[in-house]
């Protein structure tokens, strides 16, 4: 008997995207720019780059502690999911732009990121 075997392959963008990171009094305060990988959210590709970025629910969309507000490049990110947008209206200083870090995947071109200064988190774990 001959056994048939079909693999599949994730189409990933060809291009990473950049980010650029606003400073943060706490997290960065010099500001930051880094790339993304493929297939990479950008609160991963912020730890990576050694950026604590708050991340309670382990990127699973279940907090809102790794919100983000996009001043650059909002209308060319992945659209949020319905449990994203029901998570970020408890999400402290909320904005039209806001984003959870954990659920926002760029593709090529150029973000300007902005850390909120607050989260809703009351105790920091060093993740």
């Amino acid at each position: 008997m001959r056994r048939l075997f079909v693999v599949a392959e994730k189409v990933l963008p060809s291009e990473m995207a950049t980010i650029k990171l606003l400073p943060h009094s706490e997290l960065c305060p010099g500001g930051a720019e880094f790339e993304t990988r493929a297939d990479e959210s950008i609160c991963e590709a912020a730890l990576r780059e050694g950026i604590k970025i708050e991340h309670a629910c382990e990127m699973s969309c279940a907090c809102t502690t790794c919100h983000i507000i996009v001043r650059e490049g909002f209308s060319e990110l992945n659209d949020a999911s319905e449990t994203e947008e029901d998570m970020l209206d408890k999400a402290w200083g909320l904005e039209p732009n806001s984003r959870l870090s954990c659920q926002t995947f760029p593709i090529e071109g150029i973000y300007t990121v902005e850390l909120p200064k607050y989260t809703i988190n009351q105790v920091s774990e060093d993740h």
